[in-house]
């Protein structure tokens, strides 16, 4: 069966009372039934719970805290490197922007255009760049940290569908992170100037948070909504530190300019990537 037949049920599911339904339960304090949620999941999923900072299941109030519980001190190790990888997670796909397209899968590009919410003046900063797209599995540490040192600039929240974001789902829906909702932000490091990280929703996607907004949905506003910001005070946030966080799995995407990053040469599709390891170095 073709990856495009086996996502058309997606079309016709409501995704996005099942997304709010997903959330609440997720939300629920509900003691001995959320803690028989959690167990459940962790044995589903193979969660390793001894790189939590708390094992134990059963101190869980709600899944929510669960599914975003910080990791233990030292269990990622930030590698010796310009950039790097900013989740636990796997490669979708990675390399270079073929002018202003992204490749999503296998007879499936859309644009950086498309994915930052039409403004066609960010977009063009990446014009021959670089991306990465990296999908945070049920079973991963969902919360997102910074790959370099960097000061935010915009944020942008685009409205869209909820789609799953598996890897069969992007093989099948075409333009799938381009069409989903997603936060759009957009970062300024010193020696490398913009870039850009999307954080891409998706079924049962409960929520998205930053660390300097908190919540950004829902509520799901109808349409893109933008927050700038300056230098006073300055929102700076250093290589390795928390950024944001998913309430259930999603995706990540990143774009660089051109001449900014050259990948770790270990890195290739479908390889399972972890927080802190080597991304890539900016070219000597």
């Amino acid at each position: 069966m073709s990856d495009r037949i086996k996502v058309l049920p997606q079309y016709v599911l409501p995704k996005q009372a099942l997304t709010s339904l997903a959330g609440r339960v997720a939300g629920a304090k509900g003691g001995a039934m959320t803690t028989g949620l959690i167990r459940w999941f962790v044995g589903k999923y193979g969660v390793d719970m001894a790189e939590a900072e708390n094992p134990d299941i059963a101190s869980y109030a709600s899944f929510n805290e669960f599914f975003t519980r910080p990791l233990r001190e030292g269990v990622r190790p930030l590698a010796n490197a310009d950039f790097v990888c900013p989740v636990d997670g796997a490669i979708s796909q990675f390399g270079a922007i073929d002018e202003h397209e992204i490749l999503q899968a296998k007879g499936h590009k859309f644009t950086t255009t498309q994915l930052v919410g039409g403004d066609a003046a960010l977009a063009a900063q990446f014009a021959h760049g670089s991306f990465a797209n990296l999908y945070l599995s049920p079973k991963d540490y969902h919360r997102i940290h910074m790959p370099c040192d960097a000061r935010l600039t915009r944020m942008i929240y685009v409205p869209g569908a909820l789609f799953s974001v598996n890897p069969t789902t992007a093989r099948g829906v075409p333009g799938l992170f381009a069409r989903n909702e997603r936060v759009v932000c957009v970062f300024e490091n010193e020696q490398c100037g913009p870039f850009v990280m999307v954080l891409v929703g998706a079924t049962i996607v409960g929520s998205m948070a930053t660390v300097w907004h908190g919540v950004v949905n829902p509520p799901r506003l109808p349409q893109l909504t933008e927050w700038t910001y300056g230098a006073e005070p300055p929102v700076v946030l250093r290589k390795g530190e928390e950024m944001g966080r998913f309430l259930l799995g999603s995706t990540v995407v990143m774009l660089f300019k051109k001449d900014t990053i050259a990948f770790n040469p270990g890195w290739a599709p479908e390889r399972a990537v972890r927080l802190g390891e080597m991304m890539g170095n900016r070219p000597r």
